[in-house]
């Protein structure tokens, strides 16, 4: 029964590796808790018409502090279940402690507490040889909880704004009504080529910062879900330009639209529908419409 239990805890504690590793270091798909936590507030926040942007905009951090605050209570608690069965046989006491009152489960939460934040204390030690090994490592989880959700931060953010500054961009362009022989020229091909690129970025930051999805941009001209389409707009509209350079950077940025739309069907929307309808579903999604045109 007690390596059914120490069997249970360390089950646990890789669980919580498993889903830092899918959530944080590898880009091609989400870790499960990260995605069941984040979804479940999203769509919460859905149900909430008259406060929607204040609610939604709370998502994505709210989710990120639940997702790492349940990482590290998973953690301790797995290695606490590790402890328990073997206190305080395989534990040295510190002078004025008597192991036989210092054998509970609210003594090995501490053991566990004392190792995963890294103070090393040293009232109660492991003594057995296997677990002199195991509680050094649950410090090195502990400080590499520390350095992911420091990383996972630093990461999105980055694409947020990465994101954000493509919208104001979008923004800009669809308030200057630019008119078919405008983009018909060497500098529109320009245009159209920085709106690719931009668009390729962001597809990336999709996909590896998928969590980045439910964070809510709020301001209308810094929300890509309401902008996007003013570049499906854009790339229409130079389809048909005369300077073969404009065509082929409208057909550029339409490729990059339809990558970047796939993305978003794929992980987040479910659509099966057209580039155009994916990003409706997008804007709806976040609580916009988008724009009939440029």
């Amino acid at each position: 029964m007690n390596w059914l239990i120490t069997f249970a805890g360390a089950a646990l504690v890789l669980l919580v590796l498993r889903d830092v590793f899918h959530t944080l270091w590898h880009p091609t798909r989400h870790g499960g808790l990260s995605r069941l936590v984040m979804t479940a507030l999203w769509r919460l926040a859905s149900f909430l018409p008259l406060r929607r942007r204040r609610a939604s905009g709370l998502a994505g951090p709210l989710a990120m502090v639940i997702v790492v605050a349940a990482w590290t209570v998973t953690a301790v608690l797995g290695w606490t279940l590790i402890y328990w069965p073997h206190t305080p046989q395989a534990f040295t006491y510190a002078t004025g402690l008597k192991p036989a009152d210092h054998a509970g489960f609210e003594d090995a939460l501490y053991v566990s507490l004392v190792h995963m934040s890294t103070l090393g204390l040293g009232d109660i030690a492991p003594a057995a040889g296997w677990l002199r090994i195991l509680a050094p490592m649950e410090a090195l989880v502990g400080f590499s909880l520390l350095s992911a959700t420091v990383a996972w931060t630093l990461g999105i953010y980055p694409a947020l704004a990465r994101r954000r500054a493509l919208a104001l961009r979008l923004s800009h362009l669809a308030r200057t009504h630019p008119t078919t022989e405008q983009l018909d020229a060497a500098a529109g091909a320009a245009i159209l080529d920085g709106l690719a690129e931009a668009v390729a970025v962001v597809s990336v930051d999709f996909q590896q910062y998928a969590e980045s999805y439910y964070f809510h941009d709020g301001d209308d001209r810094t929300s890509l879900a309401r902008q996007i389409t003013c570049a499906m707009n854009l790339a229409d509209q130079a389809a048909g330009a005369r300077h073969p350079d404009v065509r082929v950077s409208a057909a550029v940025l339409r490729a990059a639209l339809d990558d970047l739309a796939a993305i978003l069907d794929e992980r987040f929307l479910h659509t099966r529908g057209s580039a155009r309808e994916v990003f409706e579903a997008f804007a709806h999604d976040h609580g916009h419409h988008t724009r009939g045109g440029t």
